[in-house]
């Protein structure tokens, strides 16, 4: 992981200062609340429904030990005794007191954690790959280019108040875990024909009211420009994206309105202007890679003959290896996937004790290191083969050993009406009833990959136009109801989801996504995917059934 030094340090600890300053102001009424509004924002903080919303960054998801049970003493003192993760790999607290919050972050910055740009109109923590350097598929680790680019983004000047949020993933690998094609700057590391590495840059993708994929505007750029490029890309956006109209801020209006032949060609003439001014230097890029240089990996792991004999001893184990554990780079270890996704616990939810025994694992089993998914899971990246089944014991006995990654109870779900002052409907306890039904389906490990995406709002925190099944909240004269989208995908075949059909009252939604599974099982060829079979035989057999009764 990448370590700050003195420099980071203390432009963390300065910003808590400020922010400190700035909100004993507003609570002594010497600051208003649209003042403090833009303030606030930018530390992360929101006003929600029933408390302050604090967000904070972990960028490109990685996470220390020693992050995570902090992470755990500030849910404890600060909040309800646990946090939340969110699809862009951070940490949501839901209950802070804003008077304590300075406190908080203060707290924060003696890990090297903080709020800073994970709201407001500016440019957002970088996401990326889970699985950034252990993959087998991957090109080139993208956590080095991640960590140049949140130096670059941190307090940009230029870039502080820019029309809209402005978010960047980056992914190395040959499959997209990173949903690159739906951000407002997407980047793949890839290989041209000569075996150099560079990077093919995608503009305008995005998610929410209007989902739009990202196009390619430069297929490939040497790594030196890599910064320049960037900032060509934003200052395109800040001089011509539209302030006029907020649903119409994004890069993604601005592509889709310019064209893409014309966007390209401003971001290419301002390029010509600034690559030379700000080159990323190989010494620089070398300094940056040993940040993430491979733990100490005991090349003797392979050896171990245990592993094989619980997988063969124990059929709950080997369930858990089958989808909650991906193979590793390194011969005799594997990733292993913590699912925040128990029957009985909000998606993407974890408590203080939870967090406090995943940090143990990771010291004791994953050289002290953890990551966080845009589906609101962890990851412990680095476990020996041999200690596969401790750690699947120790988890299971936390409740984040639920063997669905992947499957249809692996849900992303945003918080929805329970908290959220945006939102139209709710979302936890929807979730909680349709994993509840789908637990009881003998057929759930058997018909594959099935991502189910819900949001309780059009801002679509939870990807719900992605999600190969989609479920959007609305507000129909104050009751709450829901929109089904199918075929949706946010990996290397990019899709956005299309309406099934009229939005579904609360009490229907349940039985509509049993049905639309039922579905799938009758019309689907052998071993045929779900998007597969959508494909093939078009929405109109779910349909039929879907609204067979109303």
């Amino acid at each position: 992981m990448y370590q700050y030094n003195q420099q980071d340090q203390t432009l963390i600890e300065e910003r808590v200062n400020e922010f400190r300053g700035q909100t004993q102001r507003f609570l002594n009424g010497e600051l208003g609340p649209d003042q403090f509004r833009a303030l606030r924002l930018m530390n992360g903080l929101y006003v929600q429904t029933h408390a302050p919303m604090l967000r904070v960054a972990v960028p490109y998801g990685l996470i220390s030990s020693k992050q995570l049970r902090k992470l755990a003493s500030v849910a404890r003192d600060y909040d309800h005794g646990y946090c939340h993760f969110t699809t862009r790999q951070n940490v949501q607290y839901n209950w802070p007191e804003l008077g304590r919050v300075p406190d908080l972050l203060a707290e924060l910055a003696t890990v090297q954690m903080h709020a800073i740009q994970t709201s407001g109109n500016c440019l957002r923590n970088t996401t990326s790959d889970p699985l950034a350097g252990i993959c087998k598929d991957e090109i080139e680790d993208p956590r080095p280019y991640c960590e140049i680019i949140r130096q670059w983004t941190t307090l940009h000047p230029e870039f502080a108040f820019l029309p809209r949020k402005f978010k960047i993933a980056v992914s190395g690998a040959t499959h997209d875990r990173a949903a690159v094609q739906f951000h407002d700057i997407g980047i793949y590391l890839v290989q041209n024909e000569a075996g150099e590495i560079g990077f093919r840059v995608l503009a305008g993708g995005g998610l929410g009211r209007t989902p739009i994929i990202g196009q390619t505007v430069r297929p490939f750029l040497e790594k030196q420009h890599l910064l320049s490029y960037l900032e060509a890309i934003l200052r395109v956006y800040n001089l011509f994206g539209r302030r006029d109209n907020k649903y119409k801020a994004r890069i993604k209006i601005l592509v889709k309105e310019t064209g893409l032949e014309n966007f390209t060609s401003l971001v290419e003439e301002e390029w010509l202007r600034i690559k030379d001014e700000m080159p990323l230097s190989k010494e620089h890029i070398e300094e940056m890679k040993a940040q993430f240089a491979p733990p100490p990996y005991d090349l003797t792991a392979v050896n171990d003959k245990s592993f094989d004999a619980h997988l063969s001893a124990d059929t709950a184990f080997a369930k858990w290896i089958k989808y909650n554990t991906v193979e590793h780079k390194v011969a005799g270890y594997r990733g292993v996937y913590l699912s925040l996704k128990a029957p009985d616990s909000p998606p993407g939810d974890t408590t203080d004790k939870q967090l406090e025994a995943v940090a143990d694992l990771a010291d004791r089993y994953s050289f002290g290191e953890i990551r966080t998914t845009h589906r609101q899971n962890l990851v412990l990246a680095d476990v020996q083969q041999a200690d596969l089944f401790t750690v699947w014991q120790q988890l299971d006995a936390i409740k984040l050993a639920t063997p669905n990654i992947g499957t249809v109870t692996d849900m992303i779900c945003c918080p929805g009406l329970d908290f959220c002052s945006l939102a139209n409907a709710g979302s936890i306890g929807v979730a909680k009833e349709i994993n509840e039904a789908l637990d009881d389906l003998d057929y759930i490990h058997d018909i594959g990959d099935i991502k189910i995406n819900m949001s309780g709002c059009m801002n679509g925190c939870a990807h719900q136009s992605v999600g190969h099944i989609g479920i959007l909240g609305v507000d129909k004269h104050g009751e709450e109801w829901y929109q089904i989208t199918l075929g949706g995908s946010s990996e290397n075949e990019a899709a956005i989801g299309e309406r099934l059909g009229p939005s579904v009252p609360k009490d229907q939604i349940t039985p509509t996504i049993t049905t639309i599974l039922d579905v799938y099982v009758k019309q689907r060829m052998e071993d045929e995917t779900f998007l597969e079979t959508v494909k093939r035989v078009g929405l109109e057999p779910f349909k039929e059934r879907v609204y067979a009764n109303h």
